[in-house]
């Protein structure tokens, strides 16, 4: 059964109860229940949460090959996800997330440590290296350099 439910039931139940009881008797009887429930809710197992942030080998893009320039970087591209873009007839965003959880928001023009986002398309954001060529960010978190875009 769902955990919330159960804690919904256990909170409506215990509300109704004690609403209800007039003698400290009934008062006893619903409190027993409710740590019968809470014993029973111990005996749960775990379920672990996964974080869609914590960057682990399997979906990052980091599990390609970086250039040795690239690894050390905190604000390189290969260590950020897109998460969205906004595209507008005056001004355009992108979002990316790092492995960390933190969202930045960038438009066009701004630069993310040395790279600058230049352009974007309807499922990729581009940036501009200091060399003239471009790196390129998708939603399947794949990040591909290129000459030209």
């Amino acid at each position: 059964m769902n955990f919330f439910k159960i804690i919904f039931i256990l909170l409506f139940t215990l509300i109704n109860s004690l609403a209800l009881a007039d003698s400290h008797d009934q008062k006893q009887e619903v409190l027993d229940k409710v740590n019968e429930i809470a014993k029973e809710l111990e005996n749960e197992e775990e379920v672990p949460l996964n974080d869609p942030f914590a960057g682990n080998e399997g979906t990052s893009s980091m599990s390609g090959n970086i250039p040795a320039d690239e690894q050390e970087n905190e604000l390189s591209l290969y260590n950020f996800k897109l998460a969205g873009l906004i595209s507008g007839k005056d001004h355009s965003y992108i979002s990316i997330v790092n492995s960390g959880g933190e969202v930045l928001t960038l438009t066009l023009g701004q630069f993310l440590g040395k790279i600058q986002l230049v352009d974007l398309r309807l499922t990729e954001a581009i940036f501009k290296k200091e060399d003239g060529k471009f790196m390129i960010i998708d939603f399947n978190n794949q990040v591909r350099e290129a000459d030209d875009y």
